[in-house]
């Protein structure tokens, strides 16, 4: 192992017997941060305003995706004529976005907020299908933000998820009693 340069940080992954690396400057903590509370506010703001203002998913469900050669189609159609689902995303998605929103705010339960963020985006992806520029859109990058946050723990970095986690139940931190809360946490 070489010896890294002041200011440096290492990360290295292996996935099926292939490993990536590299070096990541300390400032980069600052566009973790920055990304964690970008999406933070935009999913906060969303959700309060679709709370307080007037907010319908079954227009969306049911026609979005019927013209745009969605592979998803049926389902969204399904989606939109299904009145109990459709009364669920109604209150799903603002306080989904509320929630998701103030947790990466206040930097809590990070990677549980990042997974659902993630997961809306990918739901709107094949909602908003269009394929005139690529397969590459706003909702698959800001997919992958919520992915970014979620891998670089971004509750840890000036957030509740750094306290969270050293919380002693017993005289032992509660990731380490607990180590399942790692996969919410950070």
């Amino acid at each position: 192992m070489s010896t890294l340069d002041s200011g440096m940080n290492q990360l290295e992954s292996r996935v099926g017997g292939l490993t990536v690396g590299g070096k990541v400057h300390s400032l980069s903590a600052w566009f973790v941060l920055a990304l964690r509370l970008m999406m933070g506010y935009a999913f906060a703001y969303s959700g309060f305003t679709k709370i307080t203002g007037e907010f319908a998913a079954g227009g969306y469900l049911a026609n979005v995706a019927a013209t745009n050669g969605n592979p998803l189609a049926g389902l969204f159609a399904w989606m939109g004529s299904t009145p109990w689902f459709v009364e669920f995303a109604n209150v799903a998605v603002p306080w989904g976005e509320l929630f998701i929103g103030l947790g990466l705010l206040v930097g809590a339960f990070v990677r549980l907020a990042a997974f659902f963020g993630a997961l809306m985006m990918l739901m709107f992806y094949f909602g908003n299908w269009d394929m005139a520029h690529g397969f590459i859109n706003g909702d698959f990058a800001y997919m992958l933000v919520f992915l970014a946050v979620a891998a670089f723990a971004a509750g840890r970095i000036l957030g509740l998820d750094q306290y969270i986690e050293q919380y002693e139940i017993g005289g032992e931190a509660l990731v380490e009693r607990y180590p399942a809360l790692e996969y919410v946490l950070g």
